[in-house]
């Protein structure tokens, strides 16, 4: 089979879809392979073949030289094999180039039928290659259809889907609207390459000031995370390896230019540019500006630190239905439980006053107890007895007998414990919050600020001074 201009047409249609040249002739030859043993049957002995200096794709049919002919379509005579070649013997394969134009149009089909399916499969895998190394990226593309709430997006070489999951809420489009999104994932789907667009992700902000911020791209100033609640507010951290240059100032640029843009791209959502510590607990502080924060005690054996707040600043930390924390919980990766310090008073005199009712235990050794980071009759019970045998005068079995003294007080308030959470089960209370949107009182594990002694009131010991940052081990 010759056609004059198949090398120009191999290479323009490589060019055009992006499937190798290699391919492309890989699906001719199978294609005519095809057509052959479609018009002779399948025993017939096939080799197609791609000619580079000719342009030519050549098929050959391949027989066995007998001394008796018993299949002629894979057999042939000696006296005709000698015909070929002189020099055969019984034994020998002879190949015979076979007249294309025999084999019928049902033949012809069949092979176009072939090229068609080996082309697609090619352009599929070569638009997977093509993207599966993209992802993370920002690509730009046009609204080109609706599907059920999610958004087809024609991103020139193939189409990409934007899902209703990954748009930013109250956002609308209409079809030929230009679109910037992140290629979020790429699937090898059976109908082609599926690829996933997001505008919610987290990594689509950080690309976005990648953009707009040179130095993130120098590597002078580096992103450390990102949360988002997407159209509404979003928090990211940043920290410079140059001790001249501000991180927070390059991304926010000359009068807000570059974190405008972004705005403008988010569809006006707020942003927080927050400098990153590697203190986590001065890192938190920071998450939750504006907010002032008293103190921060850290328990790091659950991830989560409880931060003090002035009852003036405690609506300003949380933020509106609990947005502010919720992000900046999402940001440090910590647990945060956001409290009042009237209510953290509150909940440390509480304890302290636990202590001090226990039986055969003084206000001495309540404060000691208290110092040494038992700041409860609940935190006593669970306590060990090497950690008490390390306050002075207390021996193992003083130690042993605290323990069980609290043991059993905790087990005598069960009762009264139940029946308290009963009648403030409808109640509600608005000077604690968590991260996760939990509104439950927490038991304190730090000393208490600013205590006001009231008459017949035993307060715990104060430790004015202290540092406002403390960590349970």
């Amino acid at each position: 089979m010759f056609i004059s201009d198949i090398k120009r047409v191999v290479e323009q249609v490589s060019r055009d879809k992006g499937i190798d040249r290699d391919i492309l002739i890989k699906a001719l030859e199978e294609a005519l392979g095809s057509a052959a043993r479609k018009k002779f049957g399948n025993k017939v002995d096939v080799e197609v073949q791609y000619n580079e200096s000719t342009g030519e794709i050549e098929v050959f049919q391949f027989k066995d030289v007998a001394e008796v002919v018993t299949e002629p379509d894979i057999q042939i005579s000696l006296e005709e094999g000698r015909k070929l070649d002189p020099e055969c013997e019984i034994g020998d394969s002879l190949g015979t180039k076979m007249d294309t134009a025999t084999f019928g149009r049902i033949a012809a089909q069949s092979a176009k039928q072939v090229i068609i399916q080996k082309m697609k499969d090619a352009e599929r895998d070569a638009v997977y290659a093509s993207f599966i190394d993209r992802k993370g990226e920002i690509i730009n593309g046009i609204v080109q259809r609706f599907d059920r709430g999610d958004i087809i997006v024609n991103l020139g070489q193939t189409e990409g889907i934007l899902p209703s999951r990954e748009q930013i809420p109250k956002e609308s489009y209409r079809r030929g609207d230009r679109m910037r999104a992140l290629i979020m994932d790429v699937l090898h789907d059976t109908r082609g390459p599926q690829i996933i667009l997001s505008r919610t992700h987290p990594e689509f902000l950080i690309s976005l000031f990648k953009t707009e911020v040179p130095e993130i791209n120098e590597g002078i100033v580096t992103i450390m995370g990102a949360a988002r609640e997407p159209g509404i507010r979003a928090k990211f951290s940043v920290t410079s390896n140059d001790s001249d240059i501000d991180p927070v100032g390059a991304c926010v640029g000359m009068k807000g230019s570059r974190v405008q843009n972004v705005v403008q791209e988010l569809r006006g959502e707020k942003i927080d540019i927050i400098p990153w510590h590697i203190d986590p607990a001065k890192f938190v502080v920071k998450a939750l500006s504006p907010a002032e924060i008293s103190r921060v005690i850290i328990d790091e054996e659950h991830n989560s630190m409880e931060v003090i707040v002035p009852d003036e600043f405690l609506s300003i930390a949380i933020g509106k239905k609990g947005q502010n924390v919720r992000l900046a919980s999402k940001l440090t990766k910590w647990h945060l439980d956001v409290i009042s310090e009237t209510r953290y008073s509150n909940a440390m005199q509480d304890g302290y006053d636990s202590l001090v009712s226990l039986p055969d235990i003084g206000i001495s050794l309540a404060d000691a107890l208290y110092e040494k980071g038992f700041f409860s009759a609940e935190e006593l019970s669970k306590a060990s007895v090497e950690d008490l045998t390390q306050i002075r005068d207390i021996t193992e079995e003083d130690a042993l007998q605290l323990i069980e003294i609290a043991r059993d007080h905790i087990l005598s308030m069960d009762d009264v414990d139940e029946t308290s959470k009963e009648a403030l089960g409808n109640g509600e209370d608005d000077d604690h919050e968590t991260s996760d949107g939990s509104d439950l009182p927490k038991a304190s594990e730090e000393k208490s600020l600013n205590d006001e002694n009231t008459s017949g009131q035993v307060l715990p010991p104060d430790n004015e001074g202290s540092d406002p940052i403390d960590q349970r081990k």
